[in-house]
């Protein structure tokens, strides 16, 4: 018997998450799923490495959001979609490769 079609599906090793994800029914989810669940307890410092990783994020979607057709999707084809973040990538590479040379 033949399975699905595609790609077989890949699941992460581990999960970071912020404080707004604490609770225990999330935690179990996870760990059922074999996933490590990195989430900060409320009332416990931060940790320090999630914040690094959470500014990466943050930086793509405020880069891609100056992009004003991206804020709000308006193409109803993914494809158009998915051609206007590459494109707009594309721009956000050589604008920033463009000032590092000058």
């Amino acid at each position: 018997m033949a399975g699905r079609p595609g790609r077989p599906r890949r699941r992460p090793d581990s999960l970071l998450g912020d404080k707004d994800y604490d609770s225990n029914p999330h935690r179990e989810e996870l760990r059922k799923r074999r996933i490590l669940p990195v989430i900060s307890r409320k009332g416990a410092s931060n940790i320090k490495s999630l914040g690094k990783l959470r500014y990466v994020v943050e930086q793509t979607f405020t880069l891609l959001h100056q992009f004003k057709r991206l804020v709000v999707r308006w193409e109803r084809r993914t494809e158009l979609h998915d051609a206007f973040v590459s494109l707009a990538c594309g721009l956000i590479c050589w604008r920033r490769l463009k000032k590092h040379r000058s």
